[in-house]
Parts: structure tokens; C-alpha cells; sequence
């Protein structure tokens, strides 16, 4: 019962970040990407907190003992989220949900670089279908280039496309810090640096938002706290192996609100490398799960060292 449980907050948490995302679209690029960080982390923080307390977990979801960790992790983060953003506001969303699964490709690249984890033929192979995939994602952007609106999808998807290398950054800090911290606290923590940073970009030109906006924002920040809440909950009850493909039920997400609120039609070129991707992506999945298995099976033949 509790694999179903993780499933369920699993699609809960993909449908909360989708909607956030089309809360920040609706905005129309009226806004900043600083900004939008800051409202989608400062009005997380009232969802985050009252979970806290209801898990009774406030004051030790808010103790730290890698300050420094959680600061690199911040930074990262949150320049991740500002280049999402930023590209968000300029493509449309199932592209821009299609090139934002190039995280969890570099995610097996960077692990290998900087935390030492071992790599084989399988996962690289994978890797690289899928940086394939991003590739067929990407060719129509840089291809057609010579008009203003071509180049502003361009620039959107080149924007996507660094974010999503933060984001996998972001990754490897976050599986070093959840080895002494809480994920409780790195969850609190990233919300709390986020916004202290997005304050830094004031000067680059914050805009007071119409009222439409402002609401629009408001809800992306509520929604994308009740997402991580959701996301570390079906983590805790399931194994990550067996939630993390559901990730994908995203695309089908941003395709149908793409569609049906953005007037937003899908390519071929664009689904057929986002299909790779997705390929990809589940296959590394598998594979992980295949050697985690396998590591468990012989450590209780070998028993403790």
C-alpha cells in the first residue's frame, strides 16, 4: 500500500510543478526571472512551515549541520530556477518541460565526476541517447534562426537548456548534504537562500505585477511548496527507483495545458526527441535499480564488513 502512496504523491508533486509553471507562464514575460523567483520561493515558505509543524518536525527540520552546504546548494538552485525561468516565459511548455529532462541525464555525468560513482557502458549509452533526444529538441530553435521571434526561442531553449546543467549541479549537492542533513531542512534552507538571492536582482529591473499576475504568482509559489512537500513524501514511502519514472507524466501534462490553455500544438521533431529523452531517462532509472538490487543482494551474502 505505501508503493501506492508514493506513486500518488509522486503525480501529485509532477501536477503541482506543471501548474506552477503555468502560473509563471501566464504572466506573459511581464515579469523578471528574479522576481519570479522570489515569489515562487517566499510564498512556498508559509506551505513549508505549517507541514513542519504538522509533522512536528520544526525544530529539527530547521537544524543544520553543513551551513556552507546548504549556502553552494542555494546558489546552484537558484540559478537553475532563474535560467528556467527566464527560457519558461520564451518557449512553449512542452518543450520547455522536454529539455528540462536533461537534468537527470547530467545528473549520471556529474555523480561520476564529483562524487567518484561508478559509470558503465549502459548508463553512458543511455546518456547519450538522450542527449540525442535534447538535440532533436533543440535543432528546430537554432536552425530557423533570422527573425525576432525564432531568436527569442532560441535564446529560451539555450536559457532551458543551462538551467537544466545547474539543476543537475544541484543534484549532486543535495545527495552529499542528505547524508548529514535532514531533507526537511534542505527543503526549508533552499526555499530561505532562494529568496535572499532573488532580492539581489532588484536592481536588474522589478516591475510591480497586475493584479492578474500577482495572483498568478502568489499561486506558483504556494503551488511549488505543496510540490516539494508532495516530492519528499512519495521519496519517504517508496523506493526512488520505482516513483522516479512517473517523472514523465509531466510531458503528458505540459502537452495537454500547452494545448489547451496556451494554444500551444506540439511538433513531431519535438515529441520524437522528447521521447528519446524520456527513453532514456527511465532506462538509467532501471539501471540504477538493477545494481541497487544487486548491491543489497551482496551485502546480506557477504554480510557486514
Amino acid at each position: 500500500m505505501e508503493h501506492f502512496s508514493g506513486i500518488f504523491f509522486k503525480i501529485a508533486s509532477v501536477t503541482m510543478f506543471v501548474a506552477m509553471a503555468s502560473c509563471l507562464k501566464a504572466t506573459n514575460g511581464t515579469v523578471p526571472s528574479g522576481e519570479l523567483v522570489f515569489f515562487r520561493s517566499f510564498f512556498a515558505l508559509p506551505v513549508i512551515l505549517v507541514w513542519l509543524i504538522w509533522q512536528k518536525k520544526l525544530s529539527t527540520g530547521l537544524t543544520v549541520k553543513s551551513p556552507m552546504g546548504h549556502v553552494w546548494r542555494g546558489l546552484v538552485g537558484t540559478t537553475a530556477m532563474g535560467l528556467s525561468f527566464a527560457g519558461l516565459t520564451l518557449l512553449p511548455l512542452p518543450e520547455f518541460t522536454a529539455i528540462g529532462y536533461t537534468a537527470p541525464l547530467l545528473v549520471v555525468i556529474f555523480a561520476a565526476m564529483f562524487l567518484g560513482e561508478q559509470v558503465g557502458v549502459f548508463r553512458l549509452s543511455a546518456v547519450f541517447v538522450g542527449m540525442v533526444g535534447v538535440m532533436i529538441v533543440l535543432s528546430p530553435r537554432f536552425s530557423t534562426l533570422g527573425n525576432g521571434l525564432a531568436e527569442k526561442e532560441a535564446l529560451g531553449a539555450l536559457l532551458v537548456l543551462m538551467g537544466a546543467c545547474f539543476a543537475a549541479l544541484a543534484q549532486v549537492f543535495i545527495r552529499k548534504l542528505v547524508r548529514t542533513e535532514r531533507t526537511s531542512a534542505v527543503v526549508f534552507w533552499f526555499s530561505i537562500t532562494a529568496t535572499i538571492l532573488s532580492l539581489f536582482t532588484i536592481p536588474f529591473g522589478w516591475v510591480w505585477p497586475s493584479a492578474w499576475s500577482l495572483v498568478f504568482l502568489v499561486l506558483a509559489g504556494i503551488l511549488g511548496g505543496f510540490g516539494q512537500i508532495f516530492l519528499t513524501s512519495s521519496y519517504r514511502l517508496s523506493d526512488a527507483s520505482l516513483v522516479a519514472p512517473f517523472e514523465y507524466s509531466s510531458m503528458i501534462m505540459a502537452l495537454l495545458v500547452g494545448y489547451f490553455l496556451f494554444d500551444e500544438v506540439p511538433t513531431t521533431i519535438m515529441l520524437s526527441g522528447a521521447g528519446l529523452v524520456m527513453a532514456a531517462g527511465v532506462a538509467i532509472i532501471l539501471r540504477e535499480r538493477h545494481l541497487g538490487l544487486k548491491r543489497a543482494q551482496q551485502r546480506k551474502v557477504t554480510g557486514p564488513l
